[in-house]
């Protein structure tokens, strides 16, 4: 029922609104929602913490974007690659890096991420190196051009809508309820007979191919990538709207997605120290709302409620 609100507030959003530069606002919201549904199934439910998943937003805008410019491929053709390539990558990586816990896991993937970053910086023949890479192609479907705002926000949220549904199918599945024990306890659960492994390996590859789509509709939007759009502020930022939203709360990806695209179109004066803000709001929501702020605004509402 939530997920049909959602479509309608999409559909009436999209045909009410008509200043370009809002509409592509929204259309930024979708992709980050996107990618923090992904990041928030790895990191809320399992407990799983990333530091590098920009890179797999990366690695989908990159492979799309190499493929139409060197080797002339369709878009369309590109986008089982974006995630085929996501996914390898994404598995051969969990299977030693997952091995790690806590802060150690954390530093894993931050590591992971750098060399990534470093790959597309220094892969110019490709890549376009720091001036990025320009000429990628819109999305056509037949005679429909999506290159249109409009047409691409529908897009973009056609698919996040996409997104919510496998979520909450998973969240409300046993291996939903695999990875919530996963998070109270890993030992606890690989005593209960869950793979724990296995379990974690496929929620890391599910988080990544979200991040890979993400990727690929970012490149298509704007036409152009350089790797200052996949470095290490990008992951603060996914990790921040995860927190910020509301840890194991699909839903939340949605607010902690609108707050973080938002937040610099009211907070522009502080530009020159975005890493300091995002810290400051990290700190406030962990001593004040540590669930969140979808859970933490519901129990505001109970207890006003109560009294």
């Amino acid at each position: 029922m939530k997920i049909l609100w959602l479509a309608g507030a999409v559909a009436g959003a999209g045909l009410l609104i008509s200043n370009p530069y809002h509409l592509q606002l929204l259309t930024f919201i979708g992709i980050y929602t996107l990618l923090t549904l992904g990041l928030n199934m790895l990191m809320g439910y399992a407990g799983q913490i990333s530091l590098g998943h920009a890179a797999f937003y990366g690695l989908g805008a990159y492979s799309t974007g190499i493929l139409t410019v060197h080797f002339g491929w369709s878009p369309w053709m590109t986008l089982p690659v974006s995630i085929l390539l996501t996914a390898g990558v994404a598995y051969l990586v969990a299977l030693p890096i997952l091995k790690l816990q806590g802060y150690y896991l954390g530093m894993g993937t931050l590591g992971f991420g750098i060399i990534v970053f470093i790959c597309f910086r220094e892969w110019s023949r490709f890549t376009g190196g720091d001036s990025g890479l320009v000429g990628i192609p819109p999305l056509a479907l037949g005679p429909l051009d999506l290159s249109s705002r409009t047409s691409f926000y529908f897009l973009v949220w056609a698919t996040v809508l996409v997104g919510f549904e496998v979520c909450r199918r998973i969240v409300n599945s046993r291996v939903g309820r695999a990875l919530r024990a996963i998070h109270d306890s890993e030992h606890a659960a690989s005593a209960m007979g869950i793979d724990t492994s296995r379990v974690k390996v496929h929620v890391f590859v599910l988080s990544a191919v979200f991040a890979g789509i993400a990727g690929y509709l970012y490149a298509h939007m704007v036409q152009f990538i350089s790797p200052s759009s996949f470095d290490f502020m990008t992951s603060v930022r996914m990790v921040t709207m995860v927190v910020i939203g509301g840890m194991a709360s699909i839903w939340g990806a949605l607010l902690g997605a609108s707050v973080i695209t938002l937040l610099p179109q009211w907070l522009h004066v502080f530009m020159d120290y975005e890493m300091v803000v995002y810290g400051l709001i990290l700190m406030l929501i962990m001593i004040f709302l540590p669930q969140g702020l979808v859970r933490g605004l519901v129990d505001l509402y109970e207890r006003s409620r109560a009294r």
